[in-house]
């Protein structure tokens, strides 16, 4: 969950700078990035959705969801969009069981687009997809399991498109902040405070889901509970996920901030030098090492956030995911 964050001044005009270019260069193109993978996904898989032909536009989709995912405000809140994209952690195993269901079952909601919205979300999305694409159990074209691959593309291109249309909206909103009649945002603060929490929060999903669920505890590591591990996606989703949110950093600071910046080179020199796609080496000392110094490195580029880019955008370090907004 989001956590608030603290006004400690009214900054108007470096908000206002910084909303604008976090939207137009940030925001909106990765927005459409992803709508544009989710739609090559839906027509590859109606022409073919056999594992081999899909996987590849999967991927494309999946890394373009990691460029957005931190936007998880507005159209990401509608309709638990961003748990029908993405259902995971998944502590209880349902993505699993659910799709197991509708296979076994030949759930007939995968044949009218509109029924199938009202699948459970652990049946839905991506997570949903990989358990099909990445089965020990393979499947030929006329098998329900090509069907149902079928139809999770479907609806991942009609919930991308349905964002990236009301994202229109959220953009106006963002930077008419301020401006009578918004209410929306009182303020070009309450704009910049939202992109900023955004930031610090996908940083924080990052160090403390991505990473600190594997990595369990020194006597327990978990490895099996790295995301995307089936895909073998585990490692780059911290890398794309982490570059999206220097991009919004950069983005939103409208001066330099060489300790930021340091921070995040450092972040993903170590990450792209694991070499452990799946972070296996969690339960190896030496290994696991690797991880946590990863994973205090996006801690160490979420305080030089807080100390360099929350002063320029006039919003403090009273930040704290597990309050609300």
């Amino acid at each position: 969950m989001i956590r608030s964050i603290l006004l400690v001044a009214c900054l108007a005009s470096p908000a206002a700078a910084g909303v604008k270019e976090a939207v137009n260069d940030h925001a909106l193109p990765a927005v459409q990035t992803f709508a544009v993978q989710a739609r090559a996904l839906a027509t590859n898989a109606q022409a073919d959705c056999t594992a081999p032909a899909v996987i590849p536009s999967f991927h494309n989709t999946f890394d373009a969801w990691l460029g957005m995912q931190h936007l998880g405000f507005g159209p990401l809140e509608v309709d638990g969009r961003a748990l029908a994209i993405s259902f995971w952690p998944d502590k209880r195993g349902m993505v699993g069981s659910t799709v197991a269901r509708l296979l076994a079952d030949e759930d007939s909601a995968i044949s009218e687009p509109a029924q199938f919205a009202e699948v459970s979300v652990a049946g839905r999305g991506l997570f949903a997809l990989e358990r099909l694409l990445f089965s020990d159990d393979s499947y030929g074209r006329d098998d329900y399991a090509c069907k149902l691959v079928t139809a999770i593309a479907v609806d991942l291109d009609r919930m991308a498109s349905e964002i990236m249309a009301e994202w229109q909206d959220q953009a106006q909103a963002l930077l008419t902040a301020g401006d009578d009649g918004n209410t929306a945002y009182l303020s070009q603060s309450e704009a910049a405070q939202r992109l900023y929490t955004a930031l610090l929060t996908g940083l924080e999903f990052n160090a403390d889901q991505r990473l600190g669920r594997p990595l369990g505890t020194f006597d327990r590591p978990r490895p099996e509970r790295a995301e995307a591990r089936r895909s073998e996606r585990s490692l780059r989703n911290v890398i794309i996920s982490v570059q999206a949110l220097r991009d919004l950093a950069d983005a939103l600071s409208d001066a330099p901030t060489p300790v930021t910046d340091a921070a995040f080179d450092t972040v993903l020199a170590n990450a792209e030098d694991l070499q452990d796609p799946v972070f296996a080496g969690v339960d190896d000392p030496s290994s696991r090492l690797r991880v946590e110094i990863v994973q205090q490195g996006i801690k160490a580029a979420a305080t030089a956030i807080q100390a360099e880019l929350g002063v320029q955008l006039g919003v403090g370090s009273g930040f704290n995911s597990a309050d609300g907004d």
